[in-house]
């Protein structure tokens, strides 16, 4: 019988770990992988942080929103979009019925200490709110959480090893209809 997920998305917060974990899930699946922030980058030729320092945000989430639209049909693939993705509901609601979805978590301690780790940070990763980086997180956090949790098959917190993270969203995802 044909599995009805034929993909997996992984949605979360900025630095929660959808592209390692997608990586290595693709590999474990012989699946391609895709993250979609590099992808968008590609397609318009412009880094997301001079998109939304010359168009602004909304034009980014329309520009992401159309992107997100052209996977809704795609198979054997598993996705990292970025955080702001599930803004997009009724294209969410669409990727639900054809993936298993993943939300990967972690608390605003972990997520600062990781982008603050991560030195490509604030060049690929430009400020939503403009506050400071643990306000921002707890903001947006606070808004996205109920997205999140409803936009999900499965929730993991991403303070396990990678190796136990992609062992659970297997079993999880060999558990769904085929």
């Amino acid at each position: 019988m044909k599995r009805e997920k034929t993909k997996i998305i992984l949605t979360g917060y900025r630095a929660t770990g959808k592209s390692t974990v997608g990586r290595l899930l693709a590999e474990k699946l012989g699946f391609a992988f895709l993250d979609t922030d590099p992808e968008i980058e590609r397609e318009c030729g412009q880094s997301i942080a001079d998109m939304v320092a010359e168009h602004g945000w909304a034009y980014f989430r329309k520009v992401e929103q159309k992107f997100l639209e052209s996977l809704i049909d795609r198979t054997d693939l598993v996705i990292a979009p970025g955080g702001g993705a599930i803004l997009h509901q009724d294209v969410w609601e669409k990727l639900m019925k054809t993936s298993f979805v993943v939300w990967l978590k972690a608390d605003v301690q972990t997520v600062c200490r990781r982008l603050a780790g991560d030195a490509l940070s604030a060049s690929q990763r430009p400020s939503l709110t403009g506050q400071d980086m643990i306000k921002e997180v707890q903001s947006v956090l606070l808004e996205r959480e109920p997205l999140y949790e409803n936009g999900c098959h499965l929730s993991i917190s991403t303070e396990s090893s990678l190796e136990e993270i992609v062992d659970e969203i297997l079993t999880n995802w060999a558990g769904i209809s085929r």
